[in-house]
């Protein structure tokens, strides 16, 4: 595994402009040379299966309550037998497939591929996956659009494919699998890292504005459960006191503001990540944007504000707040720190309403005090925001190779015949695919991410 990989020794054309050379003993052949097409219905008992971006295939937890209503479809979802390849026939050229892990369902928007003899559909997912297999896959899907664009079985059949020996095949796979568990090690250990360290460094700012930075300061009842004791000298307001509510300020949307709104979107945690009504938000300011809604907000391991600075626009799911008087810097630390749970409405569609928003009460240092804690808290916590981002772009390096590495094995760039995988990684590539807490491109699988047939 550490030895650096060679090339085949010998290539050639395969003739297919995409494909590029070859490795002279490979094949090329069509998929229907390697695929049935498997259409087969009335399985109601089976589990249903679901199409991920990220995880490939994998079974449905249906213990969600928002996924309940597909069993009464069940008997028209297609069959997949366990080592079938499932693809979504809309998002095929964005990687939306995978190897049925069991028997089960899948959605009648999806394509059923049954593997022949020699074709080892694990090769084939990681192949399918690549960023050159994914473009031929938009060149052979037909639509109206790109975003509406379907692959059916009758085009999927004729697109042609490496064809590696059987054993090579399998030998690729259990490469690519051995190198998935060194991958997802090595985020395991860098997103625990972040995590200690974003702890350390929200515990210091969380002290720095509830309750100053001298040590020696008579402290007070503040009154409040959340906040505790404050400085003597500090008073105690709510948002509604010292924050200007900016929801209802609006600038008309000119025709120059349209192209520069694609390149400033202030997104949040809150809501659901998709920019769906605009409402003409567009400010030219330094504002604080607080989520309004979204399941985020029940949580306390993601940030709810932003400071925004600058033209920018907004959609109508945050609250936007300015300073009346003090720093905007000052309060978006504060902000950040405020456990929203104690105030939001609604369990299956969690709210901050502005009502309760205004009525938080928190604690106001003087503005010189302000600017003071503001500068403390840049010059102590940096060398930890150092650490958080050298890992975070240590998490982009290592999944970037890993691509290239997943391409340039599956094209027969490099050659992996020889390379030996030990009993332990092996092992553990059995503990890694139990477990998927850790994938290999991002944090936990968001819902909104997984590919469904309606989608």
């Amino acid at each position: 595994m550490s030895d650096k990989l060679k090339p085949y020794p010998k290539y050639k054309d395969s003739g297919i402009p995409s494909l590029g050379k070859i490795p002279d003993h490979w094949d090329v052949r069509r998929n229907g040379r390697l695929f049935a097409q498997r259409n087969e219905m009335g399985f109601g008992e089976l589990p249903i299966l679901e199409v991920s971006l990220r995880t490939g295939v994998r079974v449905r937890d249906m213990d969600n309550l928002k996924r309940k209503q597909v069993m009464s479809d069940a008997e028209k979802y297609k069959r997949a037998e366990k080592g079938d390849i499932a693809y979504n026939m809309m998002r095929m050229w964005q990687g939306a497939l995978g190897t049925a892990p069991v028997d089960g369902l899948v959605s009648p928007a999806y394509v059923v591929a049954r593997p022949f003899e020699e074709t080892n559909p694990n090769y084939y997912s990681y192949l399918f996956r690549t960023e050159a297999y994914k473009a031929e896959v938009d060149g052979f899907s037909r639509g109206i659009v790109k975003d509406r664009n379907r692959l059916y079985w009758q085009d999927f059949k004729q697109m042609p494919s490496c064809f590696p020996p059987p054993n090579e095949q399998a030998a690729i796979v259990r490469f690519l699998d051995a190198n998935a568990v060194l991958v997802r090690q090595f985020i395991r250990n860098r997103r625990r890292l972040i995590e200690v360290l974003t702890e350390q460094k929200q515990a210091m700012i969380s002290r720095a504005v509830t309750r100053g930075l001298d040590a020696n300061a008579k402290m007070k009842a503040s009154g409040v459960d959340w906040l505790g004791e404050v400085p003597e000298h500090w008073i105690v307001g709510t948002v509604k006191s010292e924050m200007d509510n900016l929801n209802t300020r609006r600038i008309p949307l000119s025709g120059s503001d349209r192209g520069l709104m694609k390149q400033r979107m202030y997104d949040y945690y809150g809501a659901s990540g998709v920019i769906d009504k605009v409402d003409e938000y567009i400010f030219d300011d330094e504002l604080l944007l607080i989520a309004e809604d979204g399941a985020n907000l029940l949580l306390r391991n993601l940030p709810l504000a932003i400071m925004a600075k600058g033209k920018f626009w907004v959609n109508n799911h945050a609250h936007i707040l300015k300073p009346k008087r003090g720093s905007l810097e000052y309060f978006f630390h504060l902000f950040e720190q405020i456990d929203y749970t104690i105030w939001v409405t609604g369990a299956a569609q969690p709210k901050l309403t502005q009502s309760r928003l205004m009525a938080v009460q928190i604690p106001v240092p003087p503005p010189e005090e302000q600017m003071a804690i503001c500068d403390w808290i840049f010059e102590n916590t940096k060398d930890v925001g150092r650490l958080i981002q050298n890992a975070n772009q240590e998490m982009d390096a290592i999944q970037a190779f890993r691509q290239r590495l997943v391409t340039d094995v599956v094209s027969g760039a490099a050659d992996v015949r020889q390379v030996e995988i030990s009993n332990t990684l092996a092992e553990e590539e059995q503990f890694a695919g139990e477990c998927d807490e850790y994938d290999l491109t991002d944090e936990e699988e968001i819902d909104g991410e997984v590919v469904h047939a309606d989608d």
